[in-house]
């Protein structure tokens, strides 16, 4: 057979296999009708991204804190970003900086240090990106460069704990162990102190920088437990110290001799309440924070007018009622 013939043929064949091979083809790029599939299919809405700096993620408050905003976000199919500024106010700086960079819709701040986030505020309000603060209160200047604050009354919360503490022993001798770069801890301890003027025997012998930490309430508790032998009371700015308090307590053997309160009302404050280690704890409610927050960041973002200040219901937990807000494991 000459070539020229054997090209005919092999022309040929292909003119008669090229339907077959083509309808056998699966790709929907390739099928006729693949445009109508893609354009019949649901397409799903493109929701904004928001962003979150706490200044810790290793504390339940922050976790639920995080899931109430998070929740009504998503609800209203939106994205969240949450970044861990490990008590780090630089790394609060940069991470704060990158959430901007990436063009979030609006950014949720609980500050690590109240006096050190103008910086970040002046450059989100230069690219136009909402702030709204979150627990802890930024300074009064710097308020106009946000949004609002949510948080919980941190002021009350601090008065129940000294109420608290005067009704079982209104002659204590006591430590508060404090995070004072932290204005949520600035405004507990006012509060407790204010309380305080009504019972004149309370004494408070020192005050403490704990760094709001388990690990950072443990050393400093034991140094105080030999420096002042007639301590018989604690407050501890949050559930965390509460716990570092506790632990220093009982290796000394100490724990029954000496009343701890405290503000948070977390899970674990809560079973150390139930074991009779713990005394009281003033209840913050994380979720309810976070998810006001986002309903005021979503009808900022409407031009809806948002009160500036929020404040959040706090409670008093005790042995009376600690059955009442523990939550199922």
């Amino acid at each position: 057979m000459n070539k020229a013939l054997r090209f005919l043929i092999s022309s040929s064949l292909l003119l008669i296999l090229a339907p077959l091979i083509s309808g056998c083809n699966d790709s929907p790029a390739t099928g006729p009708d693949s445009a109508q599939t893609d354009s019949q299919a649901p397409q799903k809405p493109q929701g904004r991204l928001f962003g979150a700096s706490f200044q810790t993620l290793n504390n339940p408050f922050f976790v639920d804190l995080g899931e109430g905003l998070q929740k009504e976000l998503e609800a209203n199919g939106d994205e969240l970003i949450i970044l861990d500024a490990q008590f780090n106010s630089l790394k609060q700086k940069n991470d704060l900086s990158d959430l901007i960079l990436k063009d979030v819709a609006g950014i949720f701040v609980n500050p690590v240090n109240w006096e050190g986030l103008k910086g970040s505020l002046l450059e989100a309000q230069r690219k136009k990106v909402p702030i709204i603060i979150v627990d802890a209160p930024v300074k009064e200047a710097d308020e106009e460069l946000i949004v609002c604050t949510v948080a919980s009354d941190n002021v009350r919360a601090g008065k129940l704990a000294a109420e608290a503490l005067a009704k079982v022993n209104p002659k204590a001798k006591l430590v508060v162990l404090h995070l004072s770069v932290n204005k949520a801890c600035i405004d507990r301890v006012a509060g407790f102190k204010e309380a305080m003027q009504a019972y004149p025997d309370m004494e408070i012998l020192d005050v403490q920088e704990a760094k709001g930490t388990t690990e950072g309430a443990r050393p400093v508790m034991r140094d105080l437990i030999g420096r002042y032998p007639d301590l018989n009371a604690v407050f501890a700015i949050n559930d965390p110290n509460a716990l570092g308090v506790i632990s220093a307590l009982d290796s000394a053997n100490k724990l029954d001799k000496v009343t701890i309160v405290t503000v948070d009302g977390s899970q674990a404050g809560i079973k150390a309440i139930q074991a009779g280690k713990l005394h009281s704890t003033s209840a913050q409610f994380p979720k309810e924070i976070g998810k006001i927050a986002a309903e005021k960041m979503l009808a900022h973002l409407k031009g809806e007018p948002v009160d500036k200040d929020v404040k959040v219901r706090v409670e008093l937990i005790t042995a009376e009622n600690a059955e009442q807000h523990l939550e199922a494991d």
